[in-house]
């Protein structure tokens, strides 16, 4: 019995050895819960971005699924007009927006005394000249009707092309924040009528010749670069820009839309579907 007890104990005691030297088992990375490892990647952020129809919302829907694999969910709300999107993005209703240059976006800070910011500089959309009555500029008689945007941003746009297609002279120096009442020759005593820029591709037939933003033109099925009588080069300096405010123009998801907006991708996107008529500013 004793030897039985003695026996027993030295068995203990070789176990108990054994357990001591023996390592913890670890448990691998992989194991762990996919959602405890990045909880943050799970989190899907919503941007909403205002956009004139064509070409800035179609520019936008092309890139949902890039930015949805970056967590974010990019939601798009067409408008036909260029006042309500900045109002919405002032009030935050919406995060951003996508139908203005820098010199439009100057003005309506100015006026409404709100401070809008550009994001990132993405397009150019060359403004032009349009006609179903006559072919050519040289063929407007006198007195002809010229139809132009009414906001004072894109007036002094299309008083500007028209000085340099040789139809009006301005005052020197007024350069693009030129008015009708900055006129010094008229030769032709064009009728100069100022519109809302939305109403001009469905008003073209009453005038002798519209003076029409290209993303209007667009929408109106006319082709910039076939069916302008004339129209601005590459070199214009009205840039299409993403707008938002200062609290939010920084953000990640910002931020990744910026990225997109600029990238080789969205770059042959402008190239192959336009034609010519919208130019990558990039």
């Amino acid at each position: 019995m004793k030897k039985l007890t003695l026996s027993l104990m030295a068995l203990f005691v070789v176990l108990a050895l054994a357990a001591c030297g023996q390592k913890p088992t670890e448990t691998p990375a992989s194991s762990a819960p996919a959602a405890s490892a990045s909880p943050a990647a799970a989190k899907e952020v919503t941007l909403k971005v205002g956009a004139s129809s064509v070409p800035h919302a179609e520019i936008l829907n092309s890139l949902k699924d890039k930015l949805k694999t970056q967590g974010v969910k990019l939601e798009v709300i067409e408008f036909n007009d260029y006042v309500q999107p900045n109002v919405q993005v002032f009030e935050k209703q919406l995060d951003a927006n996508f139908f203005q240059h820098q010199p439009y976006l100057d003005q309506y800070n100015l006026d409404k005394k709100q401070n809008l910011v550009k994001v990132v500089g993405v397009h150019i959309e060359p403004f032009g000249a349009y006609s179903q009555k006559v072919k050519s500029a040289t063929e407007l008689k006198d007195g002809a009707s010229v139809a132009i945007p009414n906001d004072p941003s894109n007036a002094g746009r299309a008083l500007a092309l028209m000085e340099k297609n040789g139809l009006i002279k301005m005052k020197d120096g007024v350069g693009i924040k030129g008015t009708v009442k900055d006129i010094i020759e008229n030769k032709k005593k064009l009728q100069i009528k100022e519109l809302d820029p939305a109403m001009l591709p469905r008003t073209i037939g009453e005038f002798d010749l519209a003076l029409i933003n290209t993303n209007y033109a667009l929408q109106a099925n006319l082709n910039p670069t076939k069916d302008a009588l004339f129209i601005e080069d590459k070199n214009s300096p009205y840039v299409n820009i993403i707008v938002s405010r200062p609290d939010n123009k920084d953000s990640e998801a910002m931020q990744k839309l910026a990225k997109e907006l600029n990238s080789a991708d969205t770059k042959k996107f402008i190239e192959d579907k336009y034609k010519g008529a919208i130019v990558p500013a990039f």
